[in-house]
């Protein structure tokens, strides 16, 4: 089975809106595990606009603690920049993979992955990457539906790339022709990374729509999902919350 880890950036988002401490993070992540998930994703940005410093190492003590009392290896998957700050910040967190990701200054969320033939981004990859495997954290990149650097990924020891669905997702919005379309792309890059000896990933703006392509995709080893996760469980939870809040309101209880 795929393993789906949730990343929890938007509770973060929704928290920092307001100031204080609600959403809870932590409280947030024991639901979602509570529910089935494998995983905890988060991706610590360097302007802090939804996770923190420190809800970094509030969501690491919380899955030491639940792994413990509920006798499980829950993952921990940090996403972040290949820059000294991300490194010093996993290193002390020591998660159970680190997923690096090319970060454009302002962008509103990830939109591309990394392209290993330019040699600036490679050379500015390869010292991070290298110290993060000494440390013996799983590695994965975030790429294109592209093969044409795997083997690059694969020689710098990348343990698995995470491909970037966005434009599948896209695509599938528009129809689920063209989503159809796109995935054999999606495919190709699966069966190539898997020939090298790469593990796979996925993840951005999956839902439970495109995921009934997406999900069958070869060799799929994990998905991370948020922003559209999220979206869903508002809708969905909407109407209990407010039929609980009637009820509250009618002194009923």
């Amino acid at each position: 089975m795929t393993q789906l880890s949730v990343n929890v950036n938007k509770i973060a988002t929704l928290r920092n809106s307001r100031g204080g401490e609600i959403p809870s993070v932590t409280h947030f992540c024991e639901i979602i595990l509570n529910a089935g998930a494998h995983g905890i994703t988060i991706h610590p940005r360097e302007d802090e606009r939804h996770i923190t410093k420190a809800d970094v190492f509030a969501i690491k003590d919380f899955l030491i603690s639940y792994n413990k009392s509920k006798n499980k290896q829950i993952e921990f998957n940090m996403e972040g920049e290949p820059s000294a700050r991300f490194l010093d910040l996993v290193s002390e967190a020591k998660p159970d993979q680190v997923t690096l990701v090319p970060v454009r200054p302002g962008e509103i969320t990830s939109d591309h992955g990394f392209n290993l033939l330019n040699a600036s981004e490679r050379k500015a990859l390869e010292p991070i990457l290298s110290k993060c495997k000494k440390q013996n954290f799983r590695v994965s990149l975030f790429m294109e539906a592209d093969t044409s650097s795997y083997k690059i990924a694969k020689e710098m020891g990348t343990d698995r790339i995470e491909l970037y669905t966005g434009p599948f997702a896209q695509a599938f919005d528009e129809s689920p022709e063209k989503g159809a379309e796109s995935y054999k792309h999606y495919e190709l890059s699966a069966l190539e990374a898997h020939r090298l000896g790469l593990g796979i990933n996925a993840g951005h703006d999956l839902d439970t729509k495109n995921l009934s392509i997406f999900s069958r995709l070869p060799f799929l080893e994990e998905v991370s999902i948020g922003h559209r996760l999220v979206s869903q469980a508002l809708e969905d939870g909407m109407e209990k919350t407010i039929k609980i809040y009637l009820k509250v309101l009618s002194k009923e209880n």
